[in-house]
């Protein structure tokens, strides 16, 4: 534990930080986490005496947060843990190694990025990511929503143009009563309709959404742990309990599309595609800080 800054509280506080990797599954709505790591800051995998005092393994090395969730996410296929897409946020998105090795290992991808992040422009030249925004003309937006929020459907108005090779784009997400702006990386080996990356990138919130639950239900961040085998041991453990009732909650319910005394309807069955985006839907990386 020390001071660092971590996105639960806003600002830097003393804490711990983790990196998750949470499950969403369109279907039954179910959201799970799926995968942890602690994230262990730089001052203290370069004092080997105060890791060794804390219980961490004497062969950890420094890692950063984007690299803690490629970790995961090779987990992930090595398991054989059947996913669509990825997605991520600004701390994950911008990190220009770990979206080249999406691309590597043909993870689809809808990843945010900062106003200020750089795309191709061609001919070897960059354009900030609100500037190629401001360039889009009134046709190119769309009115769609990016999913159900706590308050019914989430509507925006989005636009994509390219950025860089064939199959890379930028979404740009636009509030209707603001007008302020959000921004996403994307590719996809098979390509994808703006409808499909607009949906995943309102998935995003499944990663939020697992949180809060875990946290509510299963005690994710109610400890005093202080060893780096207990942060693991806690949050395992709730992780394990958030899982069971969210199958068990989804078990419960009825199919898709399944009306009060009639069969299935055509909303029950998984839509099949090159991209597979409602059979299953994206693992998605976000960090907690939990504090001890």
């Amino acid at each position: 534990m020390q001071r660092q800054y971590t996105g639960t509280a806003g600002k830097i506080t003393n804490c711990q930080v983790g990196v998750f990797l949470a499950y969403a599954v369109p279907a039954k709505g179910t959201r799970v986490l799926v995968d942890r790591e602690l994230y262990v800051p730089r001052s203290w995998t370069g004092d080997r005496d105060r890791c060794a005092a804390a219980g961490i393994p004497g062969d950890t090395v420094f890692a950063t947060k984007p690299q803690l969730a490629q970790k995961m996410i090779e987990r992930a296929i090595a398991g054989g843990l059947p996913f669509s897409w990825f997605t991520a946020d600004e701390a994950y998105g911008d990190n220009g190694p770990l979206r080249d090795w999406l691309v590597q290992n043909k993870v689809a991808h809808v990843v945010a990025v900062a106003c200020d992040h750089r795309v191709p422009a061609g001919a070897g030249q960059t354009i900030r990511a609100d500037k190629l925004a401001a360039k889009v003309p009134a046709r190119g937006w769309h009115t769609m929503s990016c999913g159900p929020g706590s308050k019914g459907e989430r509507w925006y108005d989005w636009a994509l143009a390219g950025a860089g090779p064939a199959g890379h784009f930028l979404l740009i997400r636009r509030s209707l009563t603001s007008g302020e702006l959000a921004y996403y990386r994307c590719w996809s080996p098979a390509g994808a309709t703006l409808a499909e990356l607009v949906t995943v990138a309102g998935a995003r919130w499944a990663v939020e959404e697992s949180f809060q639950a875990a946290k509510n239900e299963t005690a994710l961040d109610h400890y005093q742990v202080r060893k780096h085998s207990g942060w693991y041991r806690h949050v395992t453990l709730a992780m394990c309990a958030h899982a069971w009732l969210a199958v068990t909650a989804a078990a419960s319910r009825p199919p898709p599309g399944l009306a009060s005394g009639g069969g299935p309807g055509a909303g029950g069955r998984a839509r099949e595609g090159a991209t597979g985006l409602w059979t299953t839907f994206p693992a998605a990386a976000g960090q907690s800080g939990l504090s001890g």
